[in-house]
């Protein structure tokens, strides 16, 4: 529940700091922000929008590690590159999901911005929102932003495996170590600060256009245009609104997943006997026991 809790926290005041208007800003910080929510919405407006994470993630998390690792079997070599291009297949598939589940996530914590009390509720809960935008837009409608996310979670899933993959690699992450799991959850860690760091500027950009209409106006055509009115009237600075929410929640969130995720997959191989085994094992099965704890594992 903590980890549905920061997911839900933080993505809300990143998505509130990276859409609000530069002529009017309502938060001047992260800090303010999650102030300001409990101030206004009370606590519970800290949840808005938890719909939507609760259905998708559990499916989103189970293509991206699924694909990752059927990825790096057809590759056949365990190489940084390789999990470079396993990560982004599996970064660019989940898109299906990933996008609709965000617009829906997006327009929820934009609804009654700053209100105790919303007076004009637009949506009861994120099926209702998705619902609606597709009655009124269709599938076009209910995949907006689908090519800013594409763009966005390609390399990044690249690059959150190939860190990962470095990471425990750099660490020595074997089943025998004593400290194998605070490795795993550094490595995890970092691996999702990198990801987000590698493509932020872009997350923006979708942010602004699936937020853009929920006041009946749309201030954006497309994605040029996006980035060249966001530039204009914010600079070049408009591409960190939010980051340092958005690092406060990637480190604990994905040090999480990746641990817990290394050590089912270990554990249901028959990993945990390791230790015994390589003290009366030939070097050779010590070395594939090495092999089992690494990303590729996976």
């Amino acid at each position: 529940m903590k980890v549905v809790y920061l997911i839900t926290e933080e993505f809300l005041s990143q998505v509130r700091l990276q859409v609000q208007s530069v002529d009017k800003p309502l938060y001047r910080g992260t800090y303010h922000c999650f102030q300001s929510i409990i101030r206004q919405e009370t606590v519970f407006g800290l949840y808005k929008g938890i719909g939507s994470p609760m259905m998708g993630l559990t499916f989103i998390n189970a293509i991206v590690f699924g694909v990752q690792g059927n990825t790096m079997r057809m590759l056949g070599q365990d190489t940084p590159m390789n999990q470079f291009l396993a990560g982004a297949a599996a970064g660019a598939i989940q898109c299906v999901i990933c996008c609709p589940m965000e617009l829906a996530k997006t327009r929820m914590q934009m609804q009654g911005t700053g209100e105790k009390k919303s007076s004009r509720k637009l949506y009861k809960n994120s099926l209702d929102c998705l619902a609606r935008i597709y009655n009124r837009e269709g599938l076009r409608g209910v995949n907006r932003g689908m090519v800013t996310t594409l763009i966005r979670e390609t390399p990044g899933f690249g690059v959150y495996f190939l860190a990962y993959d470095v990471m425990t690699r750099s660490l020595g992450c074997e089943p025998d170590d004593r400290y194998m799991i605070p490795k795993l959850l550094f490595a995890g860690g970092m691996a999702g600060i990198a990801s987000w760091l590698s493509t932020y500027p872009v997350d923006v950009i979708k942010s602004r256009l699936q937020a853009d209409g929920v006041g009946g106006v749309n201030q954006y055509s497309g994605i040029a245009d996006c980035v060249r009115q966001s530039i204009r009237r914010e600079g070049y600075m408009v591409f960190t609104r939010g980051l340092t929410s958005t690092l406060l929640r990637a480190f604990p969130v994905n040090a999480t997943t990746f641990a817990t995720v290394t050590l089912i997959l270990m554990y249901a191989r028959g990993v945990e006997e390791g230790p015994k085994d390589c003290e009366q094992a030939q070097p050779s099965h010590h070395t594939q026991i090495q092999q089992q704890a690494q990303p590729s594992s996976l």
